[in-house]
């Protein structure tokens, strides 16, 4: 049983309380999906949390204007990735691949898409990332040019979540309307628009849908167009800032399962006559595991909170819990395959799945020595 007491803290309101209990119990009982087909896994996952009501944190309900709850967003993330990292993926890249819609869109762009993905009926991506501009936003190559009413996409993105199985991309192109960061736009391209095509399918250790899209002449309206011309930069940030947090809390969730597997483990598990937990080196490392997640779950609700109680910006606040959340988890996640000994390391065991999942968690969505960059660069703007 994981711990629980963390939800007494301040950060939360009774409704985070009753969420967090509801949706423990709902994944205790849904969640068994078979992952051998990953895209066919991915969208059964999408559709039971469609039908479960949990996508309506992922986006804001264009009846009903409100501000996505970064609180939520995370308790989801982290409650799903103690079950299943793949249901937490299917969550995220709902509330990823649509908020710069939920956060920036035209109210006719809300009510088209956002109710489709919040009841699981549409599949979402965000689609940032080019071979040679992976944190490097600025460098991005990828053209949208104006023809009439229309704009035309020519380029590529890679490594893109739900590439494949996506029905509507969030695409980030350049719109020439100054150099660098400020010459891009965001774009809302369904996945059957002419000139789109998957160039290709990426596999990686954790299996999730990824892949490199390929625009050629892709036309689009202009009314596909979020936000203004050349705010492209600013909206793909401040969705990162929101949603930077919670990968933070998907990792979290990762270090809580694997604490719980070593507890049973350690105390099961008999070496000369006792149990492993008898051992003070173990006992080192449950209490390094223990602190690890508990300053992650502190940081992370934090910049939530923060975020919630109307922070414009929490740049620092969500590089910090990404950068610690996720190397801990890392850590936390090696001493339980260690002490597992070799049934750590055997194929389909929980902590062996957790080692493969948490990798790929201090890469995307900024790296962390790219985190470190952010938090150096505003610790010293604190300071002047």
């Amino acid at each position: 049983m994981a711990d629980r007491s963390f939800l007494d803290w301040p950060f939360f309101e009774n409704r985070h309380r009753d969420l967090a209990d509801a949706l423990d119990a709902w994944a205790s009982a849904k969640i068994n999906v078979d992952h051998s087909d990953t895209d066919a896994a991915c969208k059964s996952l999408v559709a039971m949390l469609g039908d479960g009501g949990w996508l309506t944190h992922s986006a804001v309900d264009p009846e009903t204007p409100t501000t996505l709850d970064v609180r939520s967003l995370c308790l989801i993330r982290e409650t799903l990735a103690r079950h299943d990292g793949l249901a937490d993926f299917a969550f995220a890249m709902q509330g990823l691949g649509t908020g710069a819609i939920s956060l920036f869109g035209k109210p006719e762009q809300q009510t088209e898409w956002l109710p489709r993905t919040r009841a699981g009926h549409a599949i979402s991506a965000f689609a940032l990332t080019e071979s040679q501009s992976g944190s490097d936003v600025a460098n991005s190559t990828m053209t949208a040019t104006a023809d009439g009413n229309s704009y035309v996409l020519n380029g590529e993105k890679t490594w893109i979540s739900n590439g494949g199985i996506a029905d509507v991309y969030t695409v980030f192109a350049r719109t020439g309307d100054a150099p660098g960061a400020k010459g891009l736009s965001a774009f809302i391209v369904p996945s059957d628009t002419p000139g789109l095509t998957i160039a290709d399918r990426i596999d990686t250790i954790a299996p999730h849908p990824l892949a490199t899209l390929r625009f050629a002449d892709c036309r689009i309206p202009k009314s596909a167009m979020i936000g203004d011309s050349g705010a492209g930069f600013k909206i793909a940030m401040s969705v990162l800032d929101v949603f930077r947090p919670t990968v933070a809390a998907a990792a979290l969730g990762f270090a809580r399962r694997a604490l719980d597997e070593t507890l049973t483990r350690v105390t099961t598990r008999h070496v000369q006559g006792a149990p492993l937990f008898d051992l003070q080196m173990v006992q080192g490392h449950i209490a390094d595991m223990a602190v690890d997640i508990d300053a992650s779950a502190l940081l992370i609700y934090r910049a939530a909170w923060a975020k919630d109680n109307g922070a414009p910006r929490i740049t620092r606040e969500a590089a910090m819990a990404k950068l610690f959340s996720t190397d801990q988890a890392q850590s936390v996640i090696d001493k339980a395959v260690q002490l597992h000994g070799g049934d750590g390391v055997r194929s389909g065991e929980p902590v062996e799945k957790l080692y493969r999942e948490i990798r790929a968690l201090r890469i995307y969505e900024g790296a962390s020595d790219v985190q470190r960059v952010i938090i150096a660069r505003q610790t010293m703007g604190t300071h002047i």
